[in-house]
């Protein structure tokens, strides 16, 4: 190389050099995160994930991009996260029809465990039982004895095929001992205009995405699928207490792709938690009944594993099929 080139050359790969190795030092995180949330909007994940997002915010200093991808049981939006860069910058927010799929969609595009690392367990809740206020029940005694005087002439609504707010219905038809119908919606917040307006009669989903309209007298609640009545609610009596035995419980978890650094697990999960226990989000999530979690990475992959187990159960007794 003549001399003059080299003189050139030298210098341009150093600072090229230079340049890599800022990029690869600069602090995590340094540009805008994308947060999917694979349900449509208007349920209980996009309330948290926004509030997690706005909390990420004031943190970092980088903005929080909510990005709805519904669809397929939330397949499209967990797919998009499991096949995104390993890098930080993609999480989804997931509730348990994440567990359940590992039973009811044998054949997913990503392996539910191997494929997505767990970063918290935000927080856990009962499902609320609710009716329109035009529907002539005001007890879950009330609502058998309407659907047994009435066989599959009641609907109830769920955020989907193979949901948890289908497969908690089912199994609280088959322990009750009542026919109703399924009609599946594509994610919760298509359902309550329906709901109100007593097109169905009937849905048992988290608290958080339906406790406004039960307080602007829109929707009635009847139970909570706890074990126990919850403390924020203790007028709602428990489903056990009329059908001994049932329980339900929903939760909202955090996801990065497989293969995320630890640093930046650690440093999603630290903020995640700090997010979960602030003041502010603490009494949005009690208002629901809903009790803050922020577990660790490695509490959050057993607790999955515990769900998926618990749900391929019920999917089996109850013989469900995914579309």
């Amino acid at each position: 190389m003549p001399k003059t080139a080299s003189r050139l050359v030298w210098p341009l790969l150093f600072l090229l050099a230079c340049s890599a190795a800022n990029a690869a030092e600069q602090p995590y995180p340094s540009k805008p995160i994308r947060f999917i949330i694979p349900t449509a909007p208007g349920g209980g994940s996009d309330l948290v994930a926004r509030m997690l997002g706005q909390k990420f915010t004031a943190a970092w200093g980088q903005p929080v991009v909510i990005d709805h991808r519904p669809g397929a049981g939330m397949v499209i939006g967990i797919d998009l996260t499991a096949k995104a860069a390993p890098d930080g910058y993609t999480l989804a927010l997931v509730n348990p029809s994440h567990a359940i799929n590992a039973t009811l969609m044998p054949r997913l595009p990503y392996d539910p465990l191997r494929d997505l690392t767990p970063i918290t367990v935000v927080a856990t809740q009962p499902y609320g039982v609710v009716v329109p206020q035009s529907l002539p029940v005001k007890s879950v005694k009330d609502f058998i004895a309407l659907a047994k005087a009435r066989p599959r002439a009641i609907n109830y609504a769920s955020s989907g095929n193979g949901s948890a707010s289908h497969l908690a219905a089912e199994m609280f038809a088959a322990m009750a001992g009542v026919e109703i119908v399924h009609v599946p919606y594509k994610g919760t917040g298509p359902v309550i205009p329906d709901l109100i307006a007593n097109r169905v009669s009937l849905m048992i989903n988290p608290m958080l995405a339906l406790i406004n309209y039960v307080k602007a007298g829109q929707l009635r609640a009847i139970a909570v699928t706890s074990g126990k009545r919850v403390s924020s609610m203790p007028e709602l009596p428990t489903v056990a207490e009329s059908v001994p035995g049932y329980e339900a419980i929903a939760w909202y978890m955090v996801l990065v792709p497989g293969k995320t650094p630890a640093a930046i697990v650690n440093r999603l999960h630290a903020e995640s938690a700090r997010a979960v226990r602030s003041d502010d989000m603490a009494e949005m999530l009690a208002r629901a009944g809903t009790e803050p979690l922020g577990n660790t990475p490695q509490e959050a992959a057993q607790f999955l594993k515990i769900e998926i187990t618990r749900w391929g159960k019920v999917i089996t007794s109850a013989h469900v099929k995914a579309d």
